[in-house]
């Protein structure tokens, strides 16, 4: 045999390899029934742990700049609201660690917002949907891997040269209120097709 075969042959195995490597590396994010997350799809959001709270809603709030914050329903049983997600890559699978946008519709777009009363940051429903970049870098959450389950995070990667702080979305519970917010005990979930 040729030497430009072995070439060839060499050349095939490793764009093989390295393609299988980059697919197992982004992995999707799965719903309850094992299938992947699709964008435009609708979907609730669900705790892991049941007994503590439904699935994720919107509530009114107090703050004058946003007037609906994202919470989790006070009733287990709950699904919640369905919602959407958007990959910032126009992606039609939605992919662990990805940046994304949360659409409950149209105008309620999540969104990470101060509220300087309580000192914490809460997701709120004040954002803009796409055109990620510098303008929108508050408005791209991810999903990631979290034990066996999966767990919301606040780390968008939309900007390159925006500093941005990153963090776990867990509960703030006040009130009888289960708020999501930053928090270092991050909500466990997983994703049910409305």
């Amino acid at each position: 045999m040729s030497s430009p075969f072995y070439l060839f042959l060499l050349f095939a195995v490793f764009i093989s390899h390295r393609g299988a490597t980059t697919e197992a590396a982004v992995e999707s994010v799965t719903d309850i029934n094992g299938q992947r997350l699709r964008s435009g799809i609708n979907y609730y959001i669900l705790p892991v742990v049941r007994g503590r709270g439904g699935g994720l809603t919107i509530s009114k709030t107090h703050n004058k700049t946003c007037l609906n914050s994202v919470i989790q329903d006070r009733y287990g049983v709950s699904n919640g609201l369905a919602l959407k997600f958007s990959p910032s890559d126009n992606s039609k699978i939605i992919r662990v660690s990805t940046d994304l946008n949360f659409i409950f519709s149209k105008t309620s777009i999540w969104k990470l917002d101060r509220d300087d009363t309580a000192n914490q940051w809460f997701v709120s429903t004040c954002g803009v949907a796409g055109n990620p970049g510098r303008t929108t870098v508050d408005n791209w959450f991810k999903i990631d891997k979290f034990e066996n389950d999966y767990k919301i995070v606040f780390c968008p990667s939309v900007c390159n040269f925006c500093k941005v702080m990153c963090g776990d979305i867990g509960v703030f519970v006040q009130g009888g209120k289960r708020s999501l917010v930053l928090s270092d005990v991050p909500l466990k979930v997983m994703f049910k097709r409305a």
